[in-house]
């Protein structure tokens, strides 16, 4: 079987526009990869929400469980929000390590201070120095070259908040320089999200923020692949809408002890896609052909 590393890196090198809808557990993963998407993304909001852990609180092994037990549910390749690589250059090897041993097949790595602070979601950005980040991603792909060549690390700045739009290219192209795969910044205006592409050495990523407050743009994957970029990092997509829908349910329940949002045709038929979507059918077929033939011997001639 193709490693996902492998698939993820093919794809990269035919410009194949990655659209990468957020996920934070199997079933959700299986979901995307059923309807036909050839990626999936696993965020730190999404880890973190779902955990209520916060994701500046979220340490390497939580990140990478939950990516990784996606990345053991799907036959599509997993990309990870890797935060600041949870430390200093020694730190961020070892996490590309980890990863690459999980199953996951490729991380963004930032330049945000570490240890990440709560007000990260006020959109303060603390950038360290540009140096550092050099550093950082020079040896995080050595580190991928050394445990998996065909990981893709993409460097992702923070720079357009605080220092502004040209430093955070500066960012992207130096690191560019030290071998990373593509790159992640955050335009402030239609205008720099147009010249983005064009600006950066290597294929863009395009970060899908739905629900900010902070006023950036939000656009359709067609949009962004007209306008260059190799993908679409769609953020927060799977906990707002699992939130925003799960939370009316049980409003109404507790409000009115019942639930109309489905009519019972279409539970029957939601319950029945979930049991096909972890594999229920298949479990059936091995017990009918095993322990549970005796049964349906009797079952058989009772008829």
């Amino acid at each position: 079987m193709q490693r996902a590393t492998t698939k993820l890196r093919a794809l990269v090198k035919a410009g194949k526009f990655l659209d990468l809808p957020s996920a934070y557990d199997p079933i959700s993963a299986r979901l995307v990869e059923s309807l036909g998407f050839k990626s999936v993304y696993n965020g730190g909001f999404v880890t973190g929400g779902s955990t209520t852990i916060s994701e500046p609180l979220l340490t390497m092994n939580e990140q990478i469980t939950v990516a990784g037990n996606m990345a053991n549910a799907v036959n599509i390749p997993v990309i990870m929000d890797a935060g600041a690589g949870w430390g200093e250059p020694l730190h961020t090897m070892r996490t590309v390590r980890e990863c690459v041993r999980a199953g996951i097949a490729g991380v963004h790595i930032e330049d945000q201070l570490f240890p990440k602070r709560a007000h990260y979601h006020t959109y303060v950005a603390h950038n360290i120095p540009i140096n550092e980040f050099r550093d950082k991603i020079r040896l995080a792909c050595e580190q991928r070259d050394k445990s998996d060549k065909d990981f893709v690390i993409i460097a992702r700045s923070d720079a357009c908040r605080e220092q502004g739009f040209r430093e955070a290219v500066k960012r992207v192209n130096l690191c560019a320089d030290q071998g990373a795969d593509m790159g992640l910044i955050f335009p402030r205006t239609p205008a720099e999200t147009v010249k983005t592409p064009k600006a950066c050495k290597i294929p863009m990523v395009y970060v899908q923020s739905r629900g900010n407050r902070d006023g950036r743009p939000l656009y359709s994957y067609r949009q962004l692949e007209d306008m260059g970029y190799a993908g679409c990092i769609d953020a927060i997509l799977a906990i707002g809408v699992q939130f925003h829908f799960m939370r009316k349910a049980l409003a109404e329940i507790k409000k009115t002890g019942d639930y109309t949002g489905m009519t019972p045709a279409e539970f029957v038929v939601a319950r029945k896609q979930v049991e096909d979507l972890i594999g229920l059918e298949d479990y059936y077929r091995i017990e009918r052909e095993t322990v549970e033939k005796v049964y349906y011997k009797k079952a058989k001639k009772s008829r």
